[in-house]
């Protein structure tokens, strides 16, 4: 499911704010992408971020365990997200992190350190400047955009499948990199799940008024076409409000 899909640009008739959330492998990252490369618009991936200060803080031997140690550090390194689609990038102090922040030794602990309140905060408040800045709107994707980060979004969609589904897709990502068999990879998933659902500080959940959509049985490209004509609906309502 997780392939580079070329597809005939359209334009959102108005600029839009649009959240995207869901669980690992739900194929969130692969459609926020191409729908935002399809209509134009800018796109963030906000796990990345995460991702990158977590990075930051076991390259820096602190604690991931130690909630206060994380806390007093998560201000020190400085997180740049580039919004392009077609080449999203991340970098931390200036250093490219695209792929270190893909490790499994980050998977593993990106949970515990974006449950820290201090963490949270600080990257919630980059996250909300950089989609209110975009320019001709944005395509936010993550586990708590809609509920929490930008809950005036123009449009939320949350993405859902079977955790057989999502191991799968993820099993995929991970090959070529680090091997990683089916069942611990589901087993993986599940936990992050639990650990994301329970957390007090902005957990993973879908935003009462947000459209679910379950990828189990779709292909990429029917995802796509489905989120870019909810998207394009609510743009031209928007569009049509402003005249």
């Amino acid at each position: 499911m997780f392939v580079t899909v070329e597809t005939a640009a359209r334009t959102a008739p108005a600029a839009v704010i649009v959240a995207i959330d869901g669980p690992a492998g739900t194929g969130k990252s692969s459609t926020s992408k191409a729908v935002a490369a399809k209509l134009g618009l800018g796109y963030l991936d906000t796990g990345a971020q995460y991702r990158a200060i977590t990075w930051w803080m076991l390259s820096n031997g602190i604690d991931v365990r130690d909630a206060a140690a994380v806390a007093d550090a998560a201000t020190k390194p400085v997180i740049v997200s580039g919004t392009d689609p077609a080449a999203p990038t991340i970098t931390v102090d200036g250093l490219d992190a695209a792929g270190p922040i893909r490790t499994q030794e980050v998977t593993a602990a990106v949970s515990a350190v974006s449950a820290v309140p201090e963490v949270r905060a600080l990257i919630t408040e980059l996250q909300r400047t950089i989609a209110m800045t975009a320019r001709g709107g944005i395509v936010v994707e993550g586990r708590d955009i809609g509920s929490t980060v930008l809950p005036d979004a123009d449009l939320k969609i949350f993405l859902t499948a079977s955790p057989e589904a999502r191991a799968a897709r993820r099993s995929g990502e991970l090959k070529g990199k680090e091997a990683t068999d089916l069942a611990a990879t589901r087993e993986a998933l599940i936990k992050r799940d639990a650990a994301d659902s329970s957390r007090k500080a902005s957990p993973l959940a879908k935003a009462d008024d947000a459209v679910e959509v379950d990828t189990t049985e779709l292909t990429l490209e029917q995802v796509i076409e489905c989120v870019v004509t909810l998207i394009e609906g609510v743009s031209a309502e928007k569009a049509g409000l402003a005249r």
